[in-house]
């Protein structure tokens, strides 16, 4: 795979753990101690394509690190974090990182990730003659506003559709309440939460199988709401390869 992942951590170990896997699955990994270096990395014209930020670092913390990089650089952020409280992970996603995964956490799910956050880049300002997902249960093409559900057209109200249209052009990816609510229902409705948990049941009611089981509209408790990750391919997602890595530090405790 051709993209560069930038790691910033101040842990030696970690860095190395992440890099080998990383190479191992076909990344460049470039690695920053700090902050301030991953900074440094971007002011000086250098390439990354993902960036995996560490919160707690001596020089300059995860969440200085990750608004300064905002401000000269659009390239996915993924924070990873220990800090597990909803008002922590809300702070990253506020501040412009893209996604967050808590550690301990397993490298096959970071990878995942990873490629996630990498096609939203590709795709990102591209035209498409495709729909934006399809699958043997549900046809979503967003520019002709054509949803349907086992072949039947599921006809969605505007408030629906936006919701829709949100995160599935975030698919993969968690979108934070707030955002949704800014985006959907305009800036003045930043707080109404509860509007935005009955339209996403109305949501569910007409585009999942089986409500009560979702499938596409996934909850990221006390966080946000992610569209299932795109894959236009019912088929099951190859499996791992056994190795060292994987056997042993799949699930990685700091």
């Amino acid at each position: 795979m051709d993209a560069t992942v930038l790691v910033v951590d101040d842990s030696a170990e970690f860095t190395e753990l992440l890099q080998t896997y990383l190479e191992q699955h076909g990344y460049k990994v470039v690695t920053a101690s700090g902050g301030q270096e991953a900074i440094n990395h971007f002011q000086s014209n250098r390439r990354a394509d993902v960036i995996l930020l560490d919160v707690m670092m001596p020089d300059i913390d995860g969440w200085e690190t990750c608004q300064r990089l905002r401000e000269i650089t659009n390239v996915p952020i993924l924070m990873l974090t220990a800090l597990g409280r909803e008002t922590d992970l809300v702070q990253g996603l506020e501040l412009g990182a893209d996604d967050y995964l808590i550690k301990p956490f397993h490298l096959t799910e970071l990878k995942a990730r990873i490629e996630a956050h990498l096609r939203r880049a590709r795709m990102a300002g591209w035209e498409s003659p495709y729909p934006a997902y399809s699958d043997d249960e549900v046809y979503i093409d967003l520019p002709n506003r054509e949803v349907r559900l086992r072949g039947k057209h599921i006809s969605l109200s505007p408030t629906e559709f936006r919701l829709l249209a949100c995160l599935v052009r975030n698919a993969g990816i968690v979108v934070p309440h707030r955002s949704l609510l800014s985006e959907v229902w305009g800036p003045d409705y930043l707080q109404d939460i509860r509007s935005l948990k009955l339209y996403i049941r109305y949501l569910r009611q007409k585009i999942e199988p089986d409500p009560t089981q979702p499938r596409y509209v996934l909850t990221e408790w006390g966080v946000g709401y992610r569209f299932r990750d795109i894959q236009n391919s019912t088929r099951a997602p190859a499996r791992e390869p056994r190795d060292l890595l994987t056997e042993r530090p799949a699930l990685y405790r700091p």
